[in-house]
């Protein structure tokens, strides 16, 4: 390129050389920028908070449901009536995962399968079926999730759901409040959610037999007896992993603490270059370099002057003996 075109470019002196206010062109930032900048760390802290403090909340929740499970999965069996008096009865808090016996009648005809709840990763079908006991001199139905089935070869259903033990039966099964009912579809004899109400009604008779007879919960089989002549996969004990929830409080905090720290980092370079105070490691490097350069020009320069000296040493042994 031509010195007239290198001439016109800014920065860039006629000989080619930058000039002395090429890195120089961005100045210090305004006031109103350093706001900006502390009004945008202040946010993205403030909302890494946030988000930690709903993990954090998350991991105490997911702590409390394990407590539960480790309380209650291995308590002493105990009649149905001890925790449901009767019809309408929902499941305590505290007593959600409890074993219970109970003894009557399966109602086999109104079996439903419940879609698109895998166990142990694999899909399948879970098979709930109402029963049929007395509590306090008063009958409830109450449904129990029986186990699973897979999935049959189209996956619109299971090829054979195994029937229940006929006549009288006695069930430990664990018990678990109602799940909310599902908005969403399902074909017939199927349902997405444990809603005693949902699984009466997706039954072949509808739910208008057990009308004031249910209860607020239904239980997780935990053994029958007399055992059924097909058994189906038994439910799996509740997880008790915690998940990375505290972790992720933990780290959503940091992130909040490098906003603030990133935004103070750049501030004291920013007035450290002001004052020029500021070293980067690239200085660093070139300042080594320059020492060793002048340490290897000091040792060539005594290198020299000891060479020299040993000269004129022997030049001077060589006059003497022409003497």
């Amino acid at each position: 390129m031509s010195d007239g075109a290198t001439a016109g470019r800014p920065g860039v002196m006629s000989d080619g050389a930058a000039s002395p206010g090429a890195d120089e062109s961005r100045g210090p930032r305004t006031t109103r920028q350093w706001v900006i900048l502390a009004v945008a760390a202040v946010v993205l802290a403030a909302l890494c908070l946030v988000a930690g403090r709903w993990q954090w909340e998350r991991a105490e929740s997911r702590n409390a449901e394990i407590d539960l499970v480790n309380a209650n999965w291995s308590a002493p069996v105990v009649p149905v009536g001890e925790i449901l008096a009767g019809p309408g009865a929902t499941v305590p808090d505290d007593q959600v995962w409890q074993p219970v016996e109970l003894e009557g009648e399966y109602v086999a005809d109104a079996t439903v399968l419940l879609r698109n709840r895998p166990v142990a990763g694999r899909n399948g079908y879970h098979v709930l079926v109402p029963f049929e006991t007395r509590v306090g001199g008063q009958d409830i139905v109450i449904v129990i999730n029986r186990g699973t089935v897979p999935l049959g070869r189209d996956a619109a259903g299971p090829d054979a759901v195994p029937a229940p033990p006929l006549g009288d039966v006695r069930v430990v099964a664990s018990l678990r409040a109602d799940e909310p009912p599902s908005d969403r579809g399902a074909l017939p004899g199927q349902v997405q959610a444990i809603s005693t109400e949902q699984v009466l009604a997706a039954g072949p008779d509808g739910g208008e037999w057990a009308e004031g007879r249910t209860v607020g919960a239904y239980g997780a089989l935990r053994a029958e007896d007399p055992a059924p002549e097909t058994a189906l996969s038994p439910l799996p004990k509740p997880d008790t992993d915690p998940g990375s929830h505290l972790s992720y409080a933990f780290q959503w905090c940091i992130f909040a603490v490098g906003a603030i720290a990133g935004y103070i980092m750049l501030w004291r370079r920013e007035r450290g270059a002001l004052h020029g105070e500021t070293v980067s490691a690239g200085d660093l490097l070139l300042a080594s370099d320059d020492q060793a350069d002048a340490d290897g020009v000091r040792a060539r320069r005594q290198a020299g002057d000891r060479r020299q000296t040993a000269e004129d040493e022997e030049d001077a042994l060589i006059e003497a003996q022409l003497r």
